[in-house]
C-alpha cells in the first residue's frame, strides 16, 4: 500500500472495494510488464457525472480494440460507479477509472491471452485544475498512426509518448505542449484535444486515426454547434493556432482550460472560450 490517505483512493478488485493504492498487478503480470492495458476516465465534481455513459462506454470498446476481453457490462460498471462514489463527499472532485489488463502472455512472451483479462474500477481525489491557463509550444515527437500503435484504443502503451513530450516541453519551461501527427499536421496537445477560435469560428483537428477524438471534445462540438457557432473540423498547421485570436483544449481531466501561450505568441482567455466553459457547466448540471 502507498503512503497516501486510505480515503483518498477506492479500488474495486476481485469482488471487494480496498482503500489505498492497492497492489494488484505481479512481475508477471503482461499488463505490468508488456503494456496491455486499457483504461477510461471519467469526472465526478460538484456533485456530476457527465457523460459517464461515454467513457463506461469506451472502455470497453478499447479493450476488444486492442485485443482485450471485456469482463464487465456497461451496467454493472454504472452500478460499481454509484457505489463506489459513497465512499465520497458528494461534491468531491474525483477521477473515475476502469480498466483492463492481460494478466497472462502465452509461453510467458509478447503475446498475450484474452482470456487472462482482469479488471478494476478505481475512484480517486483528484481536483479539478483552475481554468488559468498555461503556456505550450510545439513538441518534436509526434503522434502514431494506426498502423503503428493501437490509436483506436484508450491504451496504457500510448501514454509514455505524451509524457515524453511533457516531460521534454517541461524542461524548456513549459507546462504542455502541442503534438503533430505523421505528415506534419496538428493532432492534439500531450494530454487534451485542441482548439482555436478565429473570427467567431472554432476549429479542431479532424479525426483523422493519429490521436483518440475525446468524449469530451465530442461534447464541447456539439454544444457550441447547439449555440449557434460554426465549429469546424479540419486539417490545421501549427501556423494555424499561431495565427489564432484563442486557444483552449478539451480534455476529461481539466474539462475546458484556456492556453495563454504558444511558444512566444501569448493569448488571453477569449469570448468562444469562456463560451463553450459556460455551455459545459450548464449541461453537466442539466
Amino acid at each position: 500500500m502507498s503512503s497516501a490517505p486510505a480515503d483518498q483512493t477506492w479500488t474495486y478488485f476481485e469482488g471487494a472495494w480496498h482503500p489505498g493504492n492497492v497492489r494488484m498487478m505481479g512481475p508477471r503480470t503482461h499488463g505490468a510488464w508488456l503494456g496491455s492495458t486499457v483504461f477510461d476516465g471519467a469526472r465526478a465534481f460538484e456533485g456530476v457525472t457527465p457523460d459517464l455513459d461515454r467513457h463506461l462506454a469506451r472502455v470497453n470498446r478499447s479493450a476488444l480494440a486492442l485485443g482485450l476481453k471485456p469482463q464487465v457490462s456497461e451496467g454493472l460498471w454504472a452500478e460499481l460507479v454509484a457505489d463506489g462514489l459513497k465512499h465520497f463527499p458528494h461534491d468531491a472532485e474525483l477521477y473515475i477509472r476502469p480498466m483492463y489488463w492481460a494478466e497472462d502472455g502465452f509461453a510467458g512472451g509478447v503475446r498475450f491471452d484474452p482470456e487472462s483479462t482482469n479488471w478494476c474500477l478505481s475512484l480517486y481525489v483528484a481536483p479539478m485544475p483552475l481554468p488559468t491557463g498555461v503556456r505550450a509550444t510545439l513538441s518534436p515527437y509526434r503522434r502514431p498512426t494506426i498502423e503503428t500503435m493501437p490509436v483506436d484504443a484508450k491504451a496504457g502503451c500510448l501514454y509514455p509518448n505524451g509524457a515524453r513530450a511533457l516531460i521534454e516541453a517541461a524542461n524548456r519551461g513549459f507546462a504542455n505542449c502541442m503534438m503533430r501527427d505523421a505528415l506534419g499536421n496538428v493532432a492534439e496537445f500531450a494530454n487534451a484535444n485542441a482548439f482555436l477560435a478565429k473570427d467567431d469560428v472554432v476549429y479542431t483537428p479532424v479525426a483523422n486515426g493519429s490521436f483518440l477524438a475525446g468524449i469530451t471534445r465530442a461534447r464541447v462540438i456539439a454544444l457550441l454547434r447547439g449555440a449557434g457557432v460554426n465549429v469546424v473540423e479540419t486539417t490545421l498547421s501549427y501556423a494555424d493556432f499561431l495565427a489564432a485570436d484563442e486557444v483552449f483544449t478539451a480534455g476529461n481531466f481539466a474539462k475546458l482550460a484556456p492556453i495563454t501561450g504558444l511558444d512566444d505568441r501569448k493569448f488571453e482567455p477569449g469570448p468562444m472560450f469562456r463560451r463553450a466553459r459556460q455551455l459545459y457547466w450548464e449541461f453537466a448540471h442539466g
